[in-house]
Protein backbone atom coordinates (compact mmCIF):
# COMPACT_ATOMS: atom_id res chain seq x y z
CA UNK A 1 0.00 0.00 0.00
CA UNK A 2 1.39 3.43 -0.89
CA UNK A 3 2.26 5.73 1.79
CA UNK A 4 -0.44 7.67 3.74
CA UNK A 5 -0.03 10.95 1.86
CA UNK A 6 0.27 9.03 -1.42
CA UNK A 7 -3.29 8.24 -1.04
CA UNK A 8 -6.09 9.41 -2.73
CA UNK A 9 -8.52 11.37 -0.50
CA UNK A 10 -11.43 10.46 1.35
CA UNK A 11 -14.40 12.45 0.54
CA UNK A 12 -16.41 13.11 3.32
CA UNK A 13 -20.22 13.81 3.91
CA UNK A 14 -21.70 16.42 1.94
CA UNK A 15 -22.61 19.39 3.57
CA UNK A 16 -26.52 19.13 2.58
CA UNK A 17 -26.54 15.77 3.97
CA UNK A 18 -25.75 17.26 7.59
CA UNK A 19 -28.60 18.77 10.25
CA UNK A 20 -28.08 21.30 12.67
CA UNK A 21 -30.74 20.38 15.17
CA UNK A 22 -32.07 24.07 15.87
CA UNK A 23 -35.87 23.56 16.66
CA UNK A 24 -38.21 21.22 18.41
CA UNK A 25 -38.69 20.00 14.66
CA UNK A 26 -35.30 19.48 13.80
CA UNK A 27 -35.52 17.60 16.92
CA UNK A 28 -38.36 15.21 16.35
CA UNK A 29 -36.69 14.62 12.82
CA UNK A 30 -33.08 13.81 14.29
CA UNK A 31 -34.80 11.33 16.92
CA UNK A 32 -37.22 9.70 14.31
CA UNK A 33 -34.22 8.94 12.21
CA UNK A 34 -32.01 7.91 14.43
CA UNK A 35 -34.66 5.63 16.56
CA UNK A 36 -35.35 3.62 13.27
CA UNK A 37 -31.28 2.92 13.02
CA UNK A 38 -30.00 -0.28 13.87
CA UNK A 39 -26.42 1.51 14.22
CA UNK A 40 -25.56 5.18 14.33
CA UNK A 41 -22.17 6.79 14.03
CA UNK A 42 -21.38 9.11 17.16
CA UNK A 43 -18.55 11.58 18.51
CA UNK A 44 -18.77 14.84 20.49
CA UNK A 45 -16.51 18.17 20.71
CA UNK A 46 -15.44 19.72 23.44
CA UNK A 47 -14.34 23.16 23.40
CA UNK A 48 -10.16 22.62 24.40
CA UNK A 49 -8.85 23.51 27.60
CA UNK A 50 -5.13 25.09 27.44
CA UNK A 51 -4.82 26.53 31.11
CA UNK A 52 -2.72 23.69 32.92
CA UNK A 53 -5.48 22.48 35.63
CA UNK A 54 -8.21 23.44 33.67
CA UNK A 55 -11.30 21.30 33.61
CA UNK A 56 -13.29 21.15 29.96
CA UNK A 57 -17.15 21.86 30.20
CA UNK A 58 -17.97 19.92 27.19
CA UNK A 59 -19.01 18.18 25.27
CA UNK A 60 -20.59 21.37 23.77
CA UNK A 61 -21.55 19.29 20.42
CA UNK A 62 -22.93 16.15 20.01
CA UNK A 63 -22.84 14.57 16.59
CA UNK A 64 -25.27 11.88 15.33
CA UNK A 65 -24.57 9.80 12.25
CA UNK A 66 -27.05 7.38 10.27
CA UNK A 67 -26.16 5.92 7.12
CA UNK A 68 -26.98 8.90 4.65
CA UNK A 69 -27.49 12.04 7.23
CA UNK A 70 -25.25 13.58 10.04
CA UNK A 71 -26.69 15.19 12.87
CA UNK A 72 -25.22 17.76 14.85
CA UNK A 73 -26.50 18.95 18.13
CA UNK A 74 -25.03 21.59 20.03
CA UNK A 75 -26.19 20.52 23.96
CA UNK A 76 -25.15 24.00 25.26
CA UNK A 77 -27.94 25.83 23.20
CA UNK A 78 -30.08 27.43 25.95
CA UNK A 79 -33.46 27.71 23.65
CA UNK A 80 -33.52 23.80 23.00
CA UNK A 81 -31.72 22.24 25.71
CA UNK A 82 -34.32 19.85 27.41
CA UNK A 83 -35.08 18.67 24.05
CA UNK A 84 -31.61 17.76 22.95
CA UNK A 85 -31.00 16.05 26.39
CA UNK A 86 -33.96 14.42 26.15
CA UNK A 87 -33.08 13.08 22.53
CA UNK A 88 -29.52 12.35 23.48
CA UNK A 89 -30.76 10.27 26.30
CA UNK A 90 -33.16 8.12 23.97
CA UNK A 91 -30.88 7.14 21.81
CA UNK A 92 -27.92 7.01 23.66
CA UNK A 93 -29.30 4.93 26.61
CA UNK A 94 -31.00 2.94 23.78
CA UNK A 95 -29.73 -1.17 23.89
CA UNK A 96 -31.21 -1.39 20.80
CA UNK A 97 -29.02 1.45 18.81
CA UNK A 98 -25.95 0.40 18.47
CA UNK A 99 -23.61 3.60 19.26
CA UNK A 100 -20.01 3.07 17.43
CA UNK A 101 -16.86 5.74 16.96
CA UNK A 102 -13.36 6.51 17.59
CA UNK A 103 -11.87 7.04 21.00
CA UNK A 104 -15.02 7.28 23.07
CA UNK A 105 -13.94 6.55 26.44
CA UNK A 106 -13.73 10.80 27.04
CA UNK A 107 -17.15 11.27 25.37
CA UNK A 108 -18.87 9.23 27.68
CA UNK A 109 -17.20 10.31 30.59
CA UNK A 110 -18.24 13.97 29.94
CA UNK A 111 -21.62 13.07 28.76
CA UNK A 112 -22.26 10.85 31.65
CA UNK A 113 -20.54 13.96 34.15
CA UNK A 114 -22.05 16.62 32.23
CA UNK A 115 -26.03 15.47 31.26
CA UNK A 116 -26.02 12.38 33.35
CA UNK A 117 -26.45 10.08 30.36
CA UNK A 118 -25.22 6.85 30.39
CA UNK A 119 -25.06 5.49 26.91
CA UNK A 120 -25.29 1.87 26.34
CA UNK A 121 -24.17 -0.33 23.84
CA UNK A 122 -21.32 1.28 22.32
CA UNK A 123 -18.30 0.01 19.98
CA UNK A 124 -15.00 1.63 20.43
CA UNK A 125 -13.56 1.44 16.94
CA UNK A 126 -10.06 2.18 17.97
CA UNK A 127 -9.61 -0.70 20.11
CA UNK A 128 -12.38 -3.34 18.08
CA UNK A 129 -10.58 -2.69 15.12
CA UNK A 130 -6.88 -3.84 16.06
CA UNK A 131 -5.34 -6.66 14.39
CA UNK A 132 -4.17 -9.75 16.81
CA UNK A 133 -0.93 -8.70 17.94
CA UNK A 134 -1.17 -5.20 17.56
CA UNK A 135 -0.85 -2.88 21.41
CA UNK A 136 -1.87 1.09 19.84
CA UNK A 137 -5.25 2.02 19.33
CA UNK A 138 -6.44 2.54 15.77
CA UNK A 139 -7.40 6.27 14.83
CA UNK A 140 -9.98 7.12 11.97
CA UNK A 141 -7.40 7.93 9.88
CA UNK A 142 -5.29 4.90 10.29
CA UNK A 143 -8.97 3.08 9.76
CA UNK A 144 -9.59 4.46 6.71
CA UNK A 145 -6.14 3.85 4.98
CA UNK A 146 -6.35 0.23 5.76
CA UNK A 147 -10.08 -0.35 4.73
CA UNK A 148 -10.48 2.34 2.13
CA UNK A 149 -7.18 2.89 0.71
CA UNK A 150 -7.91 6.71 1.06
CA UNK A 151 -6.08 9.36 3.27
CA UNK A 152 -8.43 11.11 5.81
CA UNK A 153 -7.24 14.70 6.04
CA UNK A 154 -7.66 15.85 10.13
CA UNK A 155 -6.74 19.40 10.61
CA UNK A 156 -5.17 20.23 14.37
CA UNK A 157 -6.67 24.05 13.59
CA UNK A 158 -10.40 22.81 13.23
CA UNK A 159 -9.64 20.13 16.01
CA UNK A 160 -8.60 22.97 18.59
CA UNK A 161 -11.19 25.84 17.55
CA UNK A 162 -13.89 26.68 20.06
CA UNK A 163 -16.77 24.41 20.08
CA UNK A 164 -18.94 26.33 22.40
CA UNK A 165 -19.57 28.92 20.03
CA UNK A 166 -23.56 29.29 19.23
CA UNK A 167 -22.58 29.91 15.63
CA UNK A 168 -19.93 27.19 14.09
CA UNK A 169 -17.81 27.61 10.95
CA UNK A 170 -19.13 24.83 7.63
CA UNK A 171 -15.17 23.83 8.07
CA UNK A 172 -16.45 23.12 11.45
CA UNK A 173 -19.86 21.64 10.67
CA UNK A 174 -17.99 19.36 8.27
CA UNK A 175 -15.37 18.61 9.73
CA UNK A 176 -17.45 17.20 12.95
CA UNK A 177 -20.24 15.55 10.58
CA UNK A 178 -17.52 13.39 9.15
CA UNK A 179 -16.21 12.22 12.72
CA UNK A 180 -19.54 10.59 13.18
CA UNK A 181 -20.27 9.66 9.45
CA UNK A 182 -16.49 7.85 8.81
CA UNK A 183 -16.94 5.86 11.98
CA UNK A 184 -20.41 4.54 11.02
CA UNK A 185 -19.13 3.72 7.44
CA UNK A 186 -16.02 1.87 8.75
CA UNK A 187 -17.84 0.00 10.89
CA UNK A 188 -20.29 -1.38 8.29
CA UNK A 189 -17.64 -1.86 5.79
CA UNK A 190 -16.13 -4.03 8.84
CA UNK A 191 -18.60 -5.52 9.36
CA UNK A 192 -19.37 -6.79 5.81
CA UNK A 193 -15.82 -8.10 5.41
CA UNK A 194 -15.17 -11.98 5.97
CA UNK A 195 -13.79 -13.61 8.76
CA UNK A 196 -9.99 -13.57 8.95
CA UNK A 197 -8.71 -17.34 8.95
CA UNK A 198 -7.20 -18.17 12.10
CA UNK A 199 -3.83 -17.28 12.78
CA UNK A 200 -4.55 -14.08 10.62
Amino acid sequence: MPAGEELPPYIGIALADVRLVKTPEDAAAALAALAAADVVGFDTESKPTFAKGEESTGPHLVQLATDDTAYLLQVGAAPLRAELHALLRTVLESPAILKVGFGLGDDLRRLRSKLGIDTQNVIDLSTALRRRGERNTLGAKTAVARFFAQSLTKSKRITTTNWALPRLSEKQILYAADDAHVALRIYRHWRAQPPAAPGA
